[in-house]
């Protein structure tokens, strides 16, 4: 690894052999990965097995992270809060080998009701020499809605059974009163209790090469060597985040709603500041909480701010906490940023994703060039619950989507892949047809999903999924139906999002980005996903690109002519034409003299 400013040949006395530092250095990356590993490979639920939604990492036994598996940024910020809750209520002294503990408060460490953390101490020679931990999303926790995630909830407590911090081992002896609190609590027991599993044998991964690792450099070698990727990052963070110009840049970008009151959007403003090399976000002038689920817990937006981090930093610093040591949040207690107790918080993705948006917003004038135009701005979740018609046994699953990412100034944006905060895969349609009453109709590319520009955006998605057998419980949660992806520089925004229930009785749904349905045998739900928006005057895109792309099926000829001025004859772009048509276009439109373009929002 390549220090970027000089430091110490040793630590605490130690010397410390670069060559062995970041051989330590991966191998405590390694073992973050064979954590993940070992959970995904375990899982019962296909959000875990299928979405990998889930995370692990390694902590000293302060509650630093020092490294962490490459999994769902969403979680970067997660799993820290919950370490620190429980060693407050459980000191690393008053721990023992073979412990495990759990929480899932979110006003307690936790994130939303569904996310459970697992943390265990390595205890070598009689000192807890470090903690393991794993975070994954349960597919059901209890509360009012199958998947724990009711768009209409108005206070926690019906979001599902909140755990504090526990022991949920003690000394390799489980208690068995949490574990039955649990099973009685939720609508899949066996799911849940089997991924619950499965996050122990991840930590059981983890206690077992941490120990080795020990065993191998010597208890002062292995804790210097962490002191010093700790101080290394910080040192990376801090020159990489100097090279931004001072100053304070501010962005609002926003939520369609909050779930409950449809016609009101909600507000996330963010005003980044650079001072040298120290980072503040300062979340001021963001929506009061909102009476649904859209608040997010400080857990949630820590997480948000430190992918916007990581990116600004760069992906060859460590995977370690020191990289978030120059970087301050200024989160006002009442917002939707910082809501206080009861205020629900299940949909908080949505919010997640708008604070990265409204945060790389915000650093377009600070470094030109570099920041991409919007993302599809969403995570779309779907979740049924129901019966097996064969057995009559519950059910419980979800499917996960996504749109396009926005275009950069020498890129066009990727089709149907997940941005910043999202990292989860999609569940195939073989995995919901074969262990599901559902089956998919149809999942493709969104023509003309995405915004124009000399870079175009990526492509949204289209999914649409029948129910086999009914009644099924449907949940739908995802974003941008009322406010666009944002364009860069005479880039235009992507699509709006559109969702239908299609009833086998007859006739069309419209359904907002929030809710809860019952749909019968028969009835189909089609979600059409936002794409990325463009950057740059779609005038100046190469009219050989844009042909390609109506070869393609990614826009229609309309938008050829009306968005990028292309004329296409005969299978041919016409370059006589196509230069007249856009010499017209450019007189109606003017000079691109904005950079933002927000569609019906308008332009700054």
């Amino acid at each position: 690894m390549r220090a970027t400013s000089p430091g110490p040949a040793s630590a605490e006395g130690v010397a410390l052999d670069p060559v062995r530092l970041e051989v330590i250095r991966n191998q405590l990356d390694g073992i973050a990965e064979e954590m993940e590993v070992a959970l995904v490979r375990s899982a019962y639920s296909s959000i875990v097995k299928e979405g990998h939604d889930a995370s692990t990492a390694l902590f000293d036994a302060s509650g630093e992270m020092i490294a962490q598996s490459t999994s769902l940024p969403a979680q970067l910020g997660l799993m820290g809060p919950a370490v620190r809750s429980i060693l407050a209520r459980f000191p690393v002294g008053e721990m023992a080998d073979g412990d495990v503990f759990i929480l899932n408060d979110p006003y307690e460490g936790g994130s939303h009701i569904p996310d459970v953390s697992i943390v265990a101490p390595v205890v070598h020679d009689g000192r807890v020499a470090g903690l393991t931990a794993s975070i994954a999303h349960h597919m059901d926790m209890g509360g009012k809605s199958p998947g724990s995630l009711p768009t209409d909830s108005t206070e926690v407590f019906q979001e599902g059974i909140r755990f504090p911090p526990l022991r949920l081992y003690r000394a390799g002896v489980p208690d068995e009163a949490v574990h039955a609190v649990l099973e009685r609590n939720v609508r899949i027991p066996e799911t849940v209790l089997g991924d619950l599993r499965a996050q122990l044998a991840a930590t059981h991964v983890g206690r077992t090469r941490f120990v080795a690792l020990i065993d191998r450099y010597g208890a002062d070698v292995l804790d210097a060597a962490v002191d010093e990727l700790l101080r290394r990052g910080e040192a990376i963070a801090r020159a990489r985040i100097e090279r931004i110009p001072d100053g304070a840049y501010t962005f609002e970008d926003y939520l369609d709603n909050d779930g409950i009151d449809l016609d009101t959007p909600v507000a996330i403003r963010a005003t980044v500041i650079v001072s040298g090399s120290e980072l503040t976000v300062d979340f001021t002038g963001s929506s009061p909480q909102v009476r649904g689920p859209m608040n997010a817990d400080t857990s949630a937006v820590h997480s948000a701010v430190y992918f916007v981090v990581r990116a600004v930093v760069g992906g060859d610093a460590p995977r370690n906490g020191g990289v978030y040591r120059p970087v301050t949040l200024v989160l006002p207690p009442g917002t939707v940023v910082n809501p206080l107790p009861p205020a629900p918080v299940n949909a908080r993705t949505q919010t997640m994703k708008r604070i990265c948006d409204a945060m790389l917003g915000a650093l377009v004038p600070a470094v030109p060039g570099r920041i991409p135009a919007a993302p599809s701005g969403l995570e779309r979740v779907l979740i049924f619950g129901g019966t097996q018609p064969e057995t009559g046994e519950q059910f419980v699953c979800s499917d996960l989507d996504t749109g396009g990412s926005g275009a950069g100034p020498e890129s066009d944006g990727v089709d149907v892949i997940r941005t910043d905060i999202g990292n989860t895969t999609n569940v195939p349609a073989e995995s919901l047809e074969l262990s599901y009453p559902l089956r998919v109709h149809r999942s493709s590319f969104r023509e003309g999903s995405a915004g124009a520009g000399r870079r175009r955006g990526g492509l949204g998605h289209v999914k649409e999924i029948e129910i086999l057998h009914g009644p099924v419980s449907f949940t739908i949660r995802e974003n941008r139906h009322y406010t666009r992806p944002w364009g860069l520089y005479g880039g235009l925004p992507g699509a709006l999002s559109v969702a239908e229930i299609h009833r086998r009785a007859g006739g069309v749904e419209s359904v907002p980005a929030l809710g809860m349905y019952t749909l019968s045998t028969g009835d189909r739900i089609v979600c059409r996903c936002s794409g990325g928006a463009g950057y740059g005057d779609p005038l100046e895109r190469e009219p050989e690109l844009v042909l390609a792309d109506l070869l393609d099926h990614k826009l229609t000829l309309a938008e050829a002519r009306e968005e990028y001025g292309v004329v296409v004859a005969d299978g041919a772009v016409d370059g006589d034409e196509t230069e007249a048509l856009r010499a017209r276009l450019r007189d109606g439109r003017g000079p691109v003299a904005w950079i933002y373009d927000r569609g019906e929002l308008g332009r700054t």
